[in-house]
C-alpha cells in the first residue's frame, strides 16, 4: 500500500512539471488599431492599449483624448514635483508657515485661491495653439518657442514626445498614489513622513 502512494505521489508530482497545454492566444491587431500602431506613446509590453474601444470613435476622437492626456500629464508632473517639493520644507515667501498635502488648503491666506483660479483660467487660455501651425496636440510654441526643436529629426522628435507621454502617465499614477496615501493616513514617503500631519 505504501509503496501504491509513493508511487502515486511521485506521478502527480511529475505532472505538476509536465508543459500544460496552451491556448491559442491572437496577437494580430484589429484593423481600428492597426491605424494607431505607429502613434507616438505606444510602446512595449502593451503596444496599443484600447480596453474601452475608444479609437473605434474616429481620428478626431484619439486626438480630443490626447490632447487631454498630454495637458493631464503635464498637471500632474508639476503636481509630484509641488507635492514633493513642499514635502522638503520649500515655501514662497510669505508662506512659510503654511502646511503641505490637503491641509494647505484650509490654511492658504485670504485671496489666493482667487489667484490661483485666475491663474489656471489664463493658463487654459494660453496654454494652446493660437497659430494654427502646430505640428502635433500639446504644441504650444506658437512661433516664439523653439529651443532647436524643428532642427532635430522626425526619429528624435517622437522618442522625445513618447518619453513626454511616459513620464505625464507615471505621473498621474504617482499623484494619485501620494494623495490616495495622504487620504488613508499611510506614509510613502521617505522617513514615515506624511504630508498634513
Amino acid at each position: 500500500m505504501m509503496k501504491i502512494a509513493l508511487l502515486v505521489s511521485a506521478i502527480a508530482g511529475a505532472a505538476a512539471f509536465a508543459p500544460a497545454q496552451q491556448g491559442q492566444i491572437n496577437t494580430a491587431l484589429s484593423s481600428t488599431k492597426v491605424e494607431y500602431a505607429n502613434e507616438v506613446g505606444v510602446v512595449a509590453p502593451l503596444g496599443v492599449w484600447d480596453p474601452t474601444s475608444h479609437l473605434e470613435k474616429g481620428r478626431d476622437e484619439f486626438e480630443r483624448l490626447r490632447a487631454l492626456e498630454i495637458k493631464h500629464g503635464r498637471v500632474c508632473m508639476l503636481g509630484v514635483v509641488g507635492y514633493l517639493t513642499t514635502q522638503a520644507g520649500v515655501r514662497l515667501p510669505g508662506m512659510e508657515d503654511v502646511p503641505n498635502g490637503f491641509a494647505a488648503w484650509s490654511a492658504l491666506p485670504e485671496g489666493v485661491l482667487g489667484q490661483m483660479v485666475a491663474t489656471w483660467i489664463f493658463m487654459e487660455i494660453a496654454n494652446r495653439d493660437q497659430t494654427g501651425k502646430a505640428e502635433f496636440p500639446g504644441d504650444f510654441r506658437n512661433g516664439f518657442l523653439d529651443f532647436g526643436w524643428d532642427k532635430q529629426s522626425d526619429d528624435w522628435k517622437k522618442k522625445k514626445r513618447t518619453i513626454e507621454l511616459n513620464n505625464g502617465r507615471a505621473a498621474m499614477m504617482g499623484i494619485w498614489g501620494l494623495v490616495t496615501h495622504e487620504i488613508m493616513g499611510v506614509s510613502i514617503l521617505p522617513g514615515g513622513y506624511l504630508p498634513g500631519h
